[in-house]
């Protein structure tokens, strides 16, 4: 049993943004915290790593829920407020303007929702109304927190105020490839807090990239005093009655807490718990993705991609779901970090594709087949993406691909499930009174909502006695 001068206040299992966030708002308050972390870098999928000379991110394509400095409300805003961190902190550099682009139709958006709207009133004239009404209806973000109404239909919502089909699959292409855990729908609640994220405020990216974000996080926690071990695996989390004790780590050393926060996953969390919280199950996630990174020997804008971010499909019906084949390649996400309102270019190109994947397909092949199935989907993924933005094969001079394997490998995540399980835990409460999870599992996604969820949760749960 530990002593009072061994026990921690709270351990934080996860060092990716919600992990991190909890960490700095915790130290806030003079809290004795440890953040574990089963890898040797910081950021889950959402960081970074260096190849042939280059730092290159992972997971971040753009932060969402952009507003400009000095606006005072909204998630951004309350990051800042909460972790005491000033706008120029975060280095944020807003989009140039992205797209919406199906057979024949296509919507251009930017971080002026005015634009948005305007697109749809001059290609879907009679659905503008309808539109605007369904923009009045939104639940308002700060609002969400509970289960009441958040788990009805998304498409249901969507539905009754929209007619056309293909308007309704164009809104959701973009919502579904940012935070959609589960095939076909979601629950109105993450519906409000995509399109808020991506429509009413928008995407914006640090000049550094994701480097920029975690190292500043990193550095605030550490200063507050707050101890991080990288490297550190954790077995298990071991329960006295209807508490979590402690965690015994991999290499089979005890750590002793007050109170113990998960950004692992609920699935993943559970299973650390073994028999003692298998009560409550959520339904496994069953959407993963693939990623290609192609690095270019000249800015995309030179080539006449100016876009931000592209998102695709090939036909008038979005099927979001598990394909069949190892790749889907009808739809995905093309970004370039190129195209961001920088006060000087990027050194080099870069253009990355984002497709939904099958896990156990990938999962299914040996290491020879592994290393030949990624060179002939990349190929082939390529050569999806070049349908809707001119092609720039040919200026390729580097490149790498991640698999659902590699999203398994960097977030423990079942099946490669980035978005965590189709089900979620908007409370953060699991089966032990002073265990709980943040993050994806907990209902809010991306890069914001991720540092938002882990201050959500310290200030109710932690900070509230």
């Amino acid at each position: 049993m530990a002593n009072d001068d061994s026990l921690y206040d709270a351990v934080i299992i996860g060092a990716g943004m919600s992990g991190l966030a909890a960490g700095i708002r915790l130290a806030q308050y003079d809290r004795r915290v440890l953040i574990l972390e089963k890898h040797s870098v910081i950021g889950g999928l959402n960081s970074f790593y260096r190849r042939n000379g280059r730092n290159l991110d992972v997971g971040l394509h753009a932060m969402t829920n952009f507003v400009p400095k000095g606006v005072r409300t909204g998630p951004l805003a309350r990051i800042l407020r909460h972790l005491r961190l000033s706008w120029d902190d975060l280095g944020l550099t807003p989009q140039v303007g992205s797209s919406i682009a199906f057979p024949g139709v296509s919507l251009d958006f930017s971080n002026k929702f005015e634009l948005l709207e305007s697109q749809i009133a001059e290609k879907f004239p009679r659905q503008i109304d309808g539109f605007r009404k369904m923009v009045a209806n939104l639940v308002d973000y700060d609002q969400l927190g509970g289960d009441d109404g958040l788990r009805t239909s998304a498409r249901a919502f969507v539905s009754s105020f929209i007619t056309d089909p293909l308007l309704v699959e164009m809104l959701f292409c973009p919502i579904f490839y940012y935070g959609g855990a589960r095939e076909h729908d979601m629950d109105f609640g993450q519906f409000c807090i995509m399109f808020r994220a991506i429509f009413l405020e928008g995407f914006a990216r640090p000049y550094e990239g994701i480097r920029l974000l975690l190292t500043r996080l990193l550095k605030k926690f550490k200063n507050l005093g707050g101890e991080i071990r990288l490297g550190t695996g954790v077995e298990k989390i071991v329960s006295d009655g209807d508490r979590a004790k402690k965690i015994v780590l991999a290499d089979g050393k005890e750590i002793y807490a007050r109170q113990f926060l998960s950004s692992a996953g609920w699935r993943e969390t559970m299973r650390l718990c073994q028999l003692r919280c298998v009560g409550q199950p959520l339904a496994e996630g069953r959407l993963s993705f693939v990623e290609t990174i192609s690095i270019l020997d000249r800015d995309p804008k030179k080539l006449g991609h100016k876009k931000t971010i592209v998102f695709f499909n090939d036909s008038d019906r979005f099927s979001y779901e598990k394909p069949d084949d190892t790749v889907d390649l009808r739809s995905g996400v093309i970004c370039s970090p190129n195209n961001f309102q920088y006060n000087k270019p990027l050194g080099e190109g870069m253009i990355r594709i984002t497709a939904l994947a099958n896990f156990d397909r990938w999962a299914g092949m040996n290491e020879d087949q592994y290393r030949v199935e990624k060179l002939r989907w990349f190929d082939r993924l390529l050569s999806s993406a070049v349908r809707f933005v001119p092609d720039f094969r040919g200026n390729i001079i580097d490149n790498d691909m991640f698999t659902p394997l590699t999203i398994t490998r960097y977030t423990g995540h079942e099946g490669g499930a980035i978005y965590g399980s189709a089900d979620k835990k908007y409370d953060g409460q699991t089966p032990l009174g002073n265990l709980f999870v943040c993050g994806t599992d907990q209902g809010m996604l991306g890069v914001v909502g991720a540092i938002v969820s882990g201050i959500t949760i310290v200030n109710r749960y932690f900070l509230s006695k």
